[in-house]
């Protein structure tokens, strides 16, 4: 899977750019506010139809525009393909074009363009809070499964609709007759989000033992546990299984949610913990063996998503290096000699030898 270059017309802070790319690594350089990070959001949000850094589309378009464009010319599935978006200032709704051929959703091109984020923030993701180790998960499974994006999507449909019958019940008691429809299709597709999270968090945390222990010569033993409803005795049990679960679950907290006027419980609250040794590294981890850890989920699930497609994803490093000591830096640079690689960083410094270099200045190419 590779990028071969990108054309981007208002996006962000460029008017008018088409950059061609290395098919190994990419060296993106330049000082603070230039646009590095706005190039690698465009090769992001290319593949996935999201953007790791704005809640509306209408926020990637640059300032005075009406529209952003952007297209990428890839090899991916064995062939050459193109994936074009346009996006809009106002509500105007979004277009996707793959091949010259208008789409009518993300999903529609699911596998054709993979990428994996890796920025700063993601180095202390073990150590904050479990929405930032929700989102990890669903950012892989989303690239990964098509049917886990569309299930993802209507459990948040659900889950807010619950929330408003909840509140509002006060005024409106009525409302109350219609929660058990709501909370009986939450299960359904509750369980289903658990049963998608099970199986890929436990082929993430055996990658992940993999990396931490070479990186760690052997001496600290890696595991992964996934976190769901308490109630579920068995994350890996079939979808009706599950679905009992969570039924039951509801029902006992039934009482507490009108009281909170929340729902209390479900696979939102998921999470995931990391032990080294038998030492929850949430608790007592330092920050080395905390970066250390995060740089092993990433690698881990660069090769879990290449072990699904067949092909590699494309890694985006956001100026993770700068942030790691050489022995980290190292550590990385070692595990991603394959596949395409975009690196930003302000100081190039050593990073130069590694491949091509492209530098950024007011969102123009130098």
């Amino acid at each position: 899977m590779k990028l071969n270059h990108i054309t981007l017309e208002n996006f962000r802070n460029y008017e008018s750019q088409n950059i061609a790319f290395d098919p190994g690594v990419n060296l993106i350089v330049g000082n603070n506010a230039q646009g590095k990070t706005n190039l690698l959001e465009a090769i992001s949000y290319l593949g996935s139809g999201k953007s790791f850094r704005a809640q509306k589309s209408g926020e990637l378009v640059r300032f005075g525009a009406d529209f952003a464009s952007f297209e990428g010319n890839l090899f991916s599935q064995e062939r050459e393909q193109s994936l074009r978006w346009v996006v809009f200032s106002g509500s105007r709704p979004r277009q996707l074009f793959q091949n010259g051929v208008k789409k009518k959703t993300a999903a529609e091109i699911s596998g054709v363009f993979q990428t994996v984020l890796f920025c700063p923030e993601d180095l202390m993701v073990l150590k904050t809070g479990a929405a930032a180790r929700r989102r990890l998960g669903d950012n892989a499974l989303c690239q990964l499964r098509p049917n886990y994006e569309a299930a993802l999507a209507e459990y948040g449909r659900i889950l807010e609709q619950k929330n408003r019958i909840l509140k509002d019940r006060f005024e409106n008691p009525a409302l109350l007759q219609i929660l058990p429809e709501y909370n009986t299709r939450l299960c359904q597709v509750g369980a289903l989000l658990i049963s998608y999270r099970a199986r890929f968090y436990e082929g993430l945390g055996k990658a992940a033992a993999k990396y931490h222990q070479m990186f760690s010569g052997g001496a600290e033993d890696f595991h992964l546990e996934y976190k769901t409803v308490s109630s579920v005795k068995d994350p890996f049990a079939p979808i009706p299984e599950l679905t009992q679960y969570l039924q039951e679950h509801l029902e006992s907290h039934y009482n507490a949610e009108l009281e909170s006027a929340q729902c209390l419980t479900g696979p939102h609250k998921d999470d995931f913990d990391v032990t080294l040794s038998g030492l929850s590294l949430k608790t007592y981890g330092s920050q080395g063996q905390v970066r250390t850890s995060a740089i092993s989920l990433k690698l881990a699930q660069r090769e879990l998503m290449a072990s699904q497609t067949g092909e590699l994803p494309v890694l985006l490093l956001d100026d993770v290096l700068s942030e790691l000591d050489p022995g980290r830096q190292d550590f990385i640079l070692n595990q991603i000699l394959d596949g395409q690689v975009f690196i930003t960083c302000c100081e190039p410094g050593r990073f130069t030898k590694l491949g091509k270099t492209i530098e950024i200045r007011c969102g123009e190419v130098q």
